[in-house]
Formats: structure tokens, sequence, C-alpha cells
């Protein structure tokens, strides 16, 4: 499908994997809608790539409805990356005990419950277009990660919610074939985002060495790289992608 001339909405895209995306896809020629929690963060990505900006929670269908309507107003919302997502790490049970559960259906929430909210409302905006080339009314990209595959000690709940968004990604593509609209994910490994990005150089490099080759952190460009071919690769649907320099994740 041609990014160009299409609405775009990227969660998370304030900052890390979803502000790469934002440039990448306005760069494409499509209309970006940023969507974060951080108000400022998205307003001044939003004036860098010259696209629009929405504040607001993925969890919340407010919020999300809103953005959505946001992104379709202008160029028709035809592209939907979904990379907003938390990542704490805690045990199942830890020193002080078995983990809160609150803990826990908070970060079902924000990386699975929130990926689906923002699914489920952008796609039935969607469907109310008229198909293009090939019968497409758009795209979805989700982001998972490859502790849905080789979840690590602490990331219980993360791997979880990954997992969760791996499972989801075939029956969502086979359920909205019909309306011409694919559904793909892409699992990263190691990248460099923002919260990698305050280790020491030291700390940065001895991550990079456990991956196999290429032997360093993803760069963010790479990932906006990989939704860029799955927004424009008509045949792909329905699919996984480990986006990790071949690495499999030690249990700690």
């Amino acid at each position: 499908m041609k990014i160009a001339g299409s609405g775009a909405l990227v969660t998370g895209g304030g900052s890390g994997l979803g502000q790469a995306v934002a440039r990448v896809l306005a760069e494409a020629g499509a209309e970006v809608t940023v969507l974060d929690r951080n108000a400022e963060a998205a307003e001044a990505m939003a004036k860098e790539i010259g696209g629009k900006a929405a504040a607001g929670d993925v969890t919340s269908e407010e919020d999300v409805q809103k953005a959505v309507d946001i992104a379709d107003s202008g160029a028709p919302l035809r592209i939907v990356v979904n990379c907003a997502g938390i990542g704490p790490p805690e045990k199942m049970v830890g020193r002080n005990g078995p983990m809160p559960l609150a803990n826990f259906e908070t970060v079902i929430k924000v990386n699975l419950i929130g990926t689906f909210n923002v699914s489920r409302l952008a796609t039935a905006k969607m469907m109310e277009r008229d198909p293009i080339e090939d019968n497409a009314r758009g795209v979805i990209v989700n982001t998972a990660s490859v502790a849905a595959f080789d979840g690590q000690i602490g990331q219980t709940a993360y791997s979880a919610s990954k997992g969760g968004i791996v499972g989801m990604t075939l029956p969502m593509a086979r359920e909205l074939a019909r309306s011409g609209i694919r559904v793909n994910t892409i699992a990263p490994g190691i990248f460099e985002t923002p919260l990698l990005a305050s280790l020491p150089d030291e700390a940065k490099e001895s991550l990079g060495m456990q991956v196999p080759y290429p032997s360093r952190l993803g760069n963010p460009v790479e990932y906006a790289g990989t939704v860029k071919f799955l927004v424009e690769t008509q045949y792909m649907n329905g699919e996984v992608i480990r986006l990790d320099g071949a690495i499999r994740m030690a249990p700690k």
C-alpha cells in the first residue's frame, strides 16, 4: 500500500521507536498524527515532521477515539503503528513478597489492552473508507518484543503482555482480511531507546555484545524501516517478525 497521501497514527510517537516511525512515515509522504502521553513530546514531534499531535493514554477509549478522529481529519487514516508501551522489571516473588497484582495489571493494560484499544477504534474508522488498490483499506503494525519468546527473569508481566500481542496478530489479520486491512507485528530485540540511552556507554556496549550480528544495540531507524516495509508490501499479512540480530535472550 502506498504511504504517500495516507493518514497515519503512531502511538508512543513522542520518543524512541515511535519517534523514528513518525519521521520515516512523514518522509514517505504520510500525514502523521503523533499520540503520546507526554503532550509536549507529541507537539514537538508533530511540529518537526509537519504532522498533528494528540495527547492521551492508549488505554482510554475517549483519548484514543479523539486521536483517531484527528488522524482521519485530513488524509484518510490507513496506517496505524502501535509503539506505546512500558516494561518495568519485577520478579513474581521478590524480597518484599509477591508482586502486587496491580503492577501486573498495569503492564497488561498499557501494552496489550492499549494495543487492542487503538487497533479496534482505528479499524472501525478505516472500514468507513472506500478501498484503494488491491481492495486495501489500511494496515496495522503492532510492537511486541523478543521477550514474548525469550522472557527473562523479572519480565513475567512484560512477556505476558507482548506474548498477547503476538497471539492476537493472526486472528486479527484473519478477521480484517475481508475488509482489506492487514495486521503484522514486529518483535524487536535490544534497541537504543530513551531507557537504554541513559545507561553508561560500557553498559550499552556490553548489551550490544550479546547480539550475534551486528553486535550492537538496534537503531530505531532500523525498526522504522521495517514498519515501512510492512506497510508497503501488500502480501505481508498476519506475520510476526523478529528484529533482533539473531539474539536469543538468556534467563537473566
